[in-house]
């Protein structure tokens, strides 16, 4: 939803529209991730960039960043940044997937693959990271619960698990070169020139919109590019 500046909220209308609780809104104000409310007497009221703010929050704690971490990176931004400005932020950080990490127990794990993973299975899927072990813990962690049932099935083709760690190190390499890569380009042809520009607002709806149709276009290019690339080295060594 379009955040504007001028909203007036009180802490716990705040809280409401924002999904949190009124305890976390006090605490991330005493942090200094949200500027003071505007006073009205002794009455506290927020507007669209606090709560602009708040979902910039969300989506940097669904990217793994820490208190800490969160809080240099709102240190870098104005104070009085618009909602506009912190919506373009949120859309240059939000998370390329929706699938959130979860912790659970062996039942749980068992349940959930509808078969019964001892501990050598349970080894084998921490070593693709599929699975992680949470120290102090009895649960396992699953980094992404869609890639469980696909771990699953390649361990089911019997393949070295030599093989199978060096596989996911290839892919990891690449893609993580790719990924910075493009980072780059989309940052100095796009980003750099936008903020060299004095960050216009007439640009600031063109960037955000770029950014989101990058997402799912480049994930097709990627995924076609490599079918394509498979097929030429098939062709090659055939």
């Amino acid at each position: 939803m379009l955040r504007t500046a001028d909203e007036e909220l009180t802490i716990d209308e705040l809280a409401a529209r924002a999904g949190v609780t009124v305890r976390t809104v006090r605490f991330y104000s005493s942090r200094g991730l949200l500027p003071p409310p505007r006073l009205r007497g002794r009455l506290g009221l927020y507007g669209g960039d606090h709560l602009a703010r708040l979902d910039l929050i969300r989506e940097l704690q669904a990217l793994g960043f820490t208190l800490s971490a969160i809080e240099r990176h709102l240190a870098r931004l104005p104070e009085d940044a618009s909602p506009d400005e912190l919506a373009l932020q949120r859309a240059l950080i939000a998370p390329w997937t929706d699938e959130h990490a979860e912790d659970l127990d062996r039942h749980e794990l068992d349940r959930r693959t509808g078969r019964h993973l001892d501990d050598e299975l349970i080894d084998r899927l921490v070593d693709l990271d599929i699975l992680q072990r949470i120290p102090g813990s009895t649960k396992l962690r699953v980094p992404s619960p869609a890639m469980l049932g696909v771990g699953l099935q390649i361990l089911d083709l019997d393949l070295p698990s030599e093989m199978l760690v060096q596989a996911k190190a290839i892919v990891e390499q690449h893609t993580a070169q790719i990924a910075a890569e493009l980072r780059e380009l989309f940052a100095a042809n796009v980003l750099r020139p936008y903020v060299e520009r004095g960050r216009p607002q007439d640009e600031r709806d063109r960037v955000r919109a770029a950014t989101d149709q990058l997402r799912p276009l480049t994930i097709q290019v990627l995924v076609n590019g490599f079918q394509r690339a498979v097929n030429d080295v098939i062709r090659d060594h055939v």
